[in-house]
């Protein structure tokens, strides 16, 4: 009797430790929240600090466009409709056209006014001036210096020359502040622009 007692409590025994190692532990639901809420905080914190610098992958989109506003230079242009003058195909006349120009300053001013005479934007007119080179503009006690560079392609015949020359004074002279016009040719007076009609130093209204 004794040994079948004995081996009826090392059965129930086996059956009991049996039982205790297939049950798996579980985390306690407390301790998985609390796990993921610190999970949480410490990526937030990670992805907008990393040494007391900002990530820029989390900045706002707010902030972003107000920085790209700041680097804009501002613009302080101004536009302005002024008379520029051609030629009709036959060179017998001078063609008033209206053209808009932008510029900061007077300079730029005096600068985009000269662009206009090299493009007249018509298959009708010639431009006096397209091949003409204008290399500097300076504007000092109502004398407008123009220093230019002619190459041979830019010359014009008798009528040419001096209709450009019109054309060139109309322009400029359009300009209340602006009392004569110093035309030279890289940086040279010159007794005739195109050899045919002799030039003033310094050109006046008329």
């Amino acid at each position: 009797m004794s040994k079948k007692y004995l081996v009826s409590g090392m059965l129930i025994l086996l059956l009991v430790l049996s039982a205790g190692c297939g049950q798996k532990p579980q985390a306690s639901p407390g301790n998985s929240q609390n796990n993921a809420t610190d999970n949480a905080t410490e990526n937030a914190t990670n992805s907008t600090t990393n040494n007391g610098v900002s990530d820029p992958t989390t900045a706002s989109p707010g902030n972003s466009q107000e920085n790209q506003d700041k680097d804009k230079p501002a613009d302080n242009s101004t536009t302005k409709t002024i008379d520029s003058y051609y030629t009709d195909d036959q060179m017998l006349e001078l063609k008033k056209v209206s053209k808009d120009i932008s510029y900061s300053s007077d300079t730029e001013k005096y600068e985009a006014a000269l662009k206009t005479l090299q493009n007249s934007s018509s298959t009708e007119l010639f431009a006096l001036w397209e091949k003409v080179v204008f290399k500097s503009v300076k504007f000092e006690n109502g004398e407008l210096t123009v220093d230019i560079t002619l190459p041979d392609e830019a010359r014009l015949g008798a009528g040419g020359e001096s209709l450009a020359l019109d054309s060139l004074k109309q322009t400029l002279f359009q300009f209340s502040e602006v009392k004569s016009i110093e035309l030279l040719v890289d940086g040279a007076q010159v007794e005739s622009l195109m050899g045919h009609e002799e030039l003033e130093h310094p050109m006046t209204r008329n």
